[in-house]
């Protein structure tokens, strides 16, 4: 008898966990920054530290049921060359109105100051409403756009929200 109400508690316990979990699979098309400010490094040519901030609009994607709908990133980067090594935070507005905090790093490839390719790693550090306890992580990869835009493919999980 022990041993069964051990099993059940463990698979309640197990069903708890899993329905509290969520995937992430996003797909943001984000704009040129619309504030940016740098500062060349005197220690060579082309190395430069920036700060900017600039905003991007959810083409898919969602956190549970509620859609995202835009977004607004602020990054310090690390310009050398044809590379741009940053670490920011990303700010998502949700359909609900709540919003959630990604802490991120990546590297972007640049082409004629443009970016070409990138990759990051994100930690979900909060948020808003029913978001305020949100834990996650994942990853995105980037391809610059023609029209100077980027897009971003994302995939990740979390868990936490109320």
């Amino acid at each position: 008898m022990r041993n069964c109400v051990l099993v059940v508690y463990s698979m309640f316990l197990y069903a708890m966990l899993s329905a509290a979990q969520g995937k992430i699979s996003s797909q943001w098309k984000c704009d040129k920054p619309s504030d940016q400010h740098s500062i060349a490094v005197p220690d060579g040519d082309g190395h430069n530290y920036g700060v900017d901030q600039g905003k991007c609009t959810s083409e898919k994607g969602s956190m549970g049921d509620a859609k995202e709908q835009e977004g607004t990133y602020t990054e310090f980067g690390d310009l050398t060359g044809s590379a741009n090594h940053n670490h920011g935070v990303f700010v998502v507005t949700l359909a609900s109105g709540d919003k959630v905090f990604y802490h991120y790093h990546g590297t972007q490839l640049l082409k004629d100051g443009s970016i070409a390719s990138g990759t990051n790693k994100w930690t979900l550090a909060g948020g808003t409403g029913k978001y305020k306890a949100v834990k996650g992580e994942g990853g995105c990869k980037g391809k610059g756009n023609a029209d100077g835009t980027s897009t971003w493919d994302c995939e990740g999980s979390y868990s936490g929200v109320e």
